[in-house]
């Protein structure tokens, strides 16, 4: 089993920045596909981004393509998510994900992913 500890969430106002990241442990980051979702009050857990085990797939919620940027760092054995631009939407509790494999065609489900961690917030202002 892999532990996940998100880090980078808070409070900001729109049109901010905010970089998240991932640091698993117990299998590196290199191991699986690594995803991030995020669950806002009263909704489902959505897909945000995804990225394949070598970093050469990388998959976004259309409404995000050009303000999210997923990236890992195998040396580090991280996985970031950059977010510019941030609007009220975008408020959430944001979850990082980990598979055993590699990307595969459902990577936008939650059922794809073996781990999860405890999620870190984020919050928008106007």
């Amino acid at each position: 089993q892999v532990q996940l500890a998100e880090f980078g969430g808070g409070a900001v106002q729109a049109g901010s920045s905010l970089r998240l990241s991932c640091v698993p442990s117990g299998r590196t980051a290199s191991s699986g596909a690594m995803a991030w979702f995020r669950q806002a009050p009263g909704k489902d857990r959505e897909f945000v981004a995804a990225i394949g085990r070598r970093s050469d797939s990388t998959y976004y919620e259309d409404s995000l393509k050009g303000r999210f940027t997923i990236s890992r760092d195998d040396g580090k054995n991280t996985v970031n998510l950059q977010m510019d631009s941030l609007t009220p939407e975008d408020t959430a509790v944001y979850y990082c994900a980990s598979s055993s494999r590699d990307i595969s065609s459902w990577y936008w489900s939650t059922a794809d992913y073996d781990d999860w961690g405890q999620g870190t917030q984020v919050t928008v202002s106007s």
